[in-house]
């Protein structure tokens, strides 16, 4: 990287004596190489990163540093009184990328945002499995197939899409990394050549930052895009260093090998804010870190056993030792900096003399079971591997046996959702939107089973509350509910929630109006560097 960053200046300075601007370069350290590059399908924080927050953008985009949701490619738009029908009009003048690979003839329109959303809807469109295996899992996750009637072309700039029923999270979903709007003239290319593969590796978007290309599991190099409809960003060359150890990326800050780093190690802060060169911002986390039963396989069907190997579980000492201060003991599925969280829930104790006889009185003895540890460090989750091993001692001195296993990121996911997937999966989830209906709906709803619940948990009297949440607007109704399904989640134990953490984002000093986001993505586009 010191070697890349040389060769750059060299080529800058050479830049200036021939007459041009200093190019303006920001390498990024990322945790973890992103699946591909379509927001439609993938899930993972740093699959968004490097997708849907660099190279495009949504109908409404959330402010920056909060969860606001204000104009995006949509400049406007208008809720009917029933809540049942959205009028979107459409920015005009918004410009795709042109690339090595694709030169768009138009600006984007209705067709466009139509595409968007009927590729992950209708299953007889012909991009609805283009990839092997492709499933859209926050489509589904958050129950739009449900909720929509139909997309409409008005005009060019104008769309209406219809719900079925009133559905109160609806703008805020639309600002959601799967609402990522594409272009459907560069689906159409592809399809004619029949290179549809091409539209998750080599991206088109109306984004900030352009995709020059991928060495795999290494670098993604990005371009500011000079026709962005809001205007060039601050910075010309965006670079992602994909280091997936955190005492790594650690290491290149502190060295200048890069400028911003993702989820330092809870150890590594102290030094990294001793730095003199560095810049180290926190907050607390609009997050979830927790371990899902799968509820569907014996003895975890079991509500008494689920709470047994729970009552054994020291989830202090587990915070005490992997957050190290930068966390807190999660009782409730959503985080105390949320509305609608339920204070009064009682959290489960940990008491291993409980277990026992909750144990023996589900008459389940010599239990053994896969523990699955994530291979990657998340705020709400920085060590699942000593996480693990921490419940594996824990679950031992009550006559169960864990095994510990592990998967690269993206298969960990996969198989994790699979509803015949055995023992208890360590996950987390960061807010996408601001509403508890992201949490409750997208991690535990019957629709989300196989997708994004893990524990395949389907409770009708938890599914009532939270679909009949989405139905109404005002928001102490909406927390009554909610107030009622985490006190149904608490009783049924379908996962054990275990921690919330803060959120620390090191960067060098160089760096100039970063802004921290509490949904947890990373955005570049506010940025600038100094010299």
């Amino acid at each position: 990287m010191k070697l890349m960053r040389t060769l750059l200046t060299a080529t800058a300075l050479v830049a200036v004596m021939g007459g041009s601007v200093y190019a303006k370069q920001l390498v990024f350290c990322s945790e973890a190489s992103p699946a591909h590059f379509d927001p439609g399908p993938t899930t993972g924080g740093n699959d968004f990163d490097a997708s849907s927050r660099t190279i495009y953008d949504r109908l409404v985009e959330f402010e920056h540093g909060g969860t606001a949701v204000t104009p995006g490619l949509a400049e406007k738009w208008e809720v009917s009184a029933d809540g049942l029908e959205y009028t979107f009009h459409l920015r005009p003048g918004v410009k795709f990328h042109t690339t090595s690979y694709f030169t768009p003839t138009r600006d984007l329109n209705a067709d466009d945002v139509i595409f968007s959303f009927e590729r992950q809807w209708k299953s007889d469109n012909p991009w609805y499995q283009y990839l092997e295996g492709l499933s859209w899992d926050y489509f589904q996750g958050m129950d739009m197939p449900k909720f929509l009637k139909s997309i409409e072309k008005v005009d060019d700039l104008t769309v209406k899409m219809t719900l079925t029923e009133p559905n109160a999270p609806m703008i805020a979903n639309l600002g959601m990394d799967f609402s990522s709007i594409v272009s459907k003239e560069y689906a159409d290319q592809l399809a004619a050549s029949g290179n549809l593969a091409d539209f998750a590796n080599k991206p088109i978007g109306t984004g900030p930052f352009v995709f020059v290309d991928y060495q795999t599991d290494a670098v993604i190099r990005y371009q500011a895009f000079a026709d962005y409809w809001r205007g060039k960003v601050a910075i010309d060359d965006l670079i992602f260093a994909i280091t997936t150890d955190p005492a790594v990326r650690a290491q290149k800050l502190k060295a200048g090998e890069c400028d911003i780093m993702s989820y330092p190690a809870p150890a590594d802060i102290e030094g990294l804010k001793a730095d003199a060169n560095l810049n180290v911002m926190e907050q607390e986390g609009l997050n979830i870190g927790y371990m899902a039963y799968n509820t569907t396989i014996a003895p975890m069907d079991n509500v008494n056993v689920r709470k047994a190997l729970s009552t054994a579980i020291n989830k202090k000492a587990i915070v005490d030792a992997v957050y190290q201060g930068a966390g807190q003991v999660a009782k409730n599925l959503i985080p105390p900096t949320m509305w609608s969280y339920d204070d009064a829930i009682v959290d489960t104790p940990y008491d291993p003399e409980a277990a026992k006889k909750m144990l023996a009185d589900a008459g389940v003895s010599g239990l053994t079971l896969d523990l699955w540890a994530m291979p990657v460090s998340r705020p709400y989750n920085p060590n699942a591997q000593r996480v693990a091993e921490m419940i594996q001692a824990d679950w031992a001195a009550v006559g169960v046996t864990a095994n510990i296993v592990t998967y690269e990121w993206t298969e960990y996911r996969e198989r994790g959702k699979q509803k015949d997937r055995p023992g208890a999966f360590q996950i987390g989830w960061t807010g996408d939107n601001g509403d508890p209906d992201n949490f409750f709906a997208t991690l535990f709803s019957c629709s989300a089973i196989g997708v994004s619940n893990y524990s395949s948990w389907c409770n009708q009297d938890f599914e009532t509350a939270i679909q009949d949440a989405k139905k109404v607007s005002d928001q102490a109704e909406r927390t009554k509910l909610y107030t009622r399904a985490q006190e149904i989640f608490k009783a049924e134990e379908p996962a054990m929630t275990i921690a919330h953490s803060k959120v620390f984002m090191p960067m060098n000093k160089r760096v100039q109006g970063y802004t921290m986001d509490p949904l947890g993505i990373h955005r570049f586009d506010n940025v600038d560097v100094t010299e």
